[in-house]
């Protein structure tokens, strides 16, 4: 346990912050609800192998010699996308459970739904049965995404709040790469016509959502949910025990403090809301619009870049440059070896040490080299698509570095867009919208995915294989604008502190907010002996001179004086 808390010091922020809040309790907890993300990693990973696997095919009448070459696609597609399906609904469901029932809870009913679906997929003998099985899995697995977030958000300390988060989304690869060797394994060692080929991969998420569970009685409930529902005492004890520090410590007291006093006014402004009118003011307050839609925006241009449906997909890509048989199962476990371990790399490295920011700019650079170096492989050597083709050496050579580049898009698709696509949508938003927003946003992020995932296919034929990876380059272009013009720097701020950057002028939150706007929170005040420090916190004329000197029109500072002095401080 020093040995952690060592690291800690070493590569993190921690000067001032009390050693006890890295303990056992919260390492724990991070663990169980980020190793959640595996759920929706296993089903991505397994998928692709377990449909073109001959047991399953006869199962389920795959071959059908009446079927059109389209129609097959389709259906493969409805099998592999049912489960992305049923999560749009999962995380409809997840809106209105987390903040009724609690995070810890809402978790321990969805992995028992979990449970009940694995078992009507493997005992299913027709596509009817096995189409319900999914997507009641998706119901389940589209809660995870909800719920892992909020509640990895709530109790991590800000200063690794980002490393929480990753090592859920991490855990999305760990599942992918548990998956695809499991598949693989099969395959080497299950004889080939039996139906245990596909049965046991899908029989592993049973342990996996049973273990989960027995995890989950040992969590405490998020400290800002009791808090939210008026249980003040709860509140304390709860975050007492995941910092393990006494109540009266000044630590926890002034957490506790910014915690109530953002409820308090939030109950002040908004009194007790609806969904539906909590709904609403994601779209009509103009700070909590920036954040939506920057959240839903990334969304957009994270899943159309492909990376999810390469891993999807990843048998099928691979034999775009040649590869053929068992091997095709290989590389596709190889790419979640990648995308797992570079997503680790990204959540104990990056994400809170260079900041949320520097790390989409790098994956995405990243992501778009390699993107781009496959689209003109295969615009210049279409060839290379074709069964029985003899191939020059610097072409076979080339072709090599176009297998490599699609693990290399999983390294810049880990470091950047997965690092912050379950993160900012659930440290960006105030507690009483967070539940909505992060559930509206992982909706979009699901449709969008099944969008993508159904899209692939017919894209590879249409735009041909080439054309599909230039418009991920074109999108991977546009969100190198995005991040740099549009996203703000949050790593290090506590969720209390982000309201007065969100304020600013839409046009400065993403380049200047972190400089404009510095976290004043208490708790970022509170030494390691429990003394407070000052906090030189600028006057309300000198922050509205400082940001009209970056507006960069004078004749327009004063309406910006006056629009900043109504919301900004």
């Amino acid at each position: 346990m020093q040995s952690i808390k060592q690291f800690f010091a070493k590569f993190y922020s921690t000067e001032g912050v009390p050693s006890e809040i890295f303990n056992k309790t919260l390492y724990f907890a991070i663990f169980v609800f980020g190793i959640l993300g595996c759920g929706r990693g296993y089903d991505e990973g397994y998928i692709g192998g377990v449909v073109s696997k001959q047991p399953f095919i006869d199962t389920f009448g795959l071959d059908n010699p009446s079927w059109s070459e389209s129609y097959e696609a389709n259906v493969e597609s409805n099998i592999t996308s049912m489960v992305i399906l049923g999560s749009i609904g999962g995380s409809l469901f997840a809106m209105y459970f987390i903040d009724r029932f609690g995070r810890v809870r809402t978790l321990q009913g969805s992995l028992i739904l979990w449970i009940v679906a694995v078992i009507i997929e493997i005992t299913s003998t027709d596509l009817g049965q096995l189409y319900a099985g999914r997507l009641i899995e998706g119901l389940a697995i589209g809660q995870t995404v909800v719920i892992g977030p909020c509640y990895l958000s709530e109790i991590a300390p800000k200063n690794i709040r980002g490393l929480a988060n990753c090592i859920f989304a991490g855990a999305v690869y760990f599942g992918s790469f548990m998956s695809n060797f499991i598949n693989y394994g099969c395959s080497l060692h299950i004889d080939t016509n039996s139906q245990k080929q596909w049965i046991i991969p899908t029989a592993i998420k049973i342990v996996v959502a049973g273990l989960l569970f027995i995890g989950s009685l040992f969590c405490f409930e998020s400290p800002r949910w009791l808090a939210k529902k008026g249980q003040e005492e709860k509140t304390s004890i709860a975050l007492s025990k995941i910092r393990n520090l006494p109540t009266d410590h000044p630590y926890v007291l002034s957490e506790l403090s910014d915690i109530q006093e953002q409820i308090s006014v939030e109950i002040l402004e908004h009194g007790k809301m609806t969904k539906f009118g909590a709904f609403k003011e994601l779209f009509t307050i103009k700070s909590l619009r920036y954040r939506i839609l920057l959240a839903l925006s990334a969304q957009i241009l994270g899943q159309w870049s492909f990376a999810g449906s390469i891993t999807v997909y990843m048998t099928e890509l691979v034999s775009l440059v040649g590869v053929t048989g068992t091997r095709r199962v290989l590389y596709s476990a190889i790419l979640g070896v990648v995308k797992f371990s570079s997503a680790y790399i990204g959540a104990f490295f990056v994400i809170d040490i260079l900041g949320r920011k520097k790390a989409l700019l790098m994956g995405i650079t990243i992501q778009l080299i390699a993107t781009l170096y496959f689209a003109i492989y295969l615009q210049i050597v279409p060839q290379a698509t074709e069964n029985n083709i003899q191939l020059t050496d610097s072409q076979s050579r080339a072709g090599v570095a176009a297998l490599a580049s699609l693990f290399i898009t999983g390294v810049g698709w880990t470091l950047g867009w997965n690092s912050i696509q379950y993160l900012i949508n659930s440290e960006m938003l105030p507690i009483h919208v967070r539940h909505i927003g992060t559930a509206l946003i992982m909706i979009f992020h699901f449709a969008n995915q099944y969008g993508n995932t159904k899209a692939l296919p017919s894209m590879l034929i249409y735009l041909t294989p080439a054309g599909t990876f230039f418009f991920a380059s074109a999108i991977l272009v546009i969100g190198l604008f995005w991040a740099w013009f549009l996203l703000p720097e949050i790593a290090g701020r506590s969720l209390e502190s982000m309201e007065e950057l969100f304020n600013l002028p839409w046009y400065l939150i993403g380049r200047k907010g972190a400089q404009l706007c510095p976290d004043h929170s208490g708790i970022a005040h509170i030494k390691q002996n429990g003394e407070i420090t000052e906090m030189n916190i600028k006057s309300e004329q000198e922050f509205v001179e400082e940001v009209s000197n970056y507006s960069g029109n004078s004749s327009s500072n004063n309406q910006k004086n006056v629009d900043l002095e109504k919301g900004a401080h």
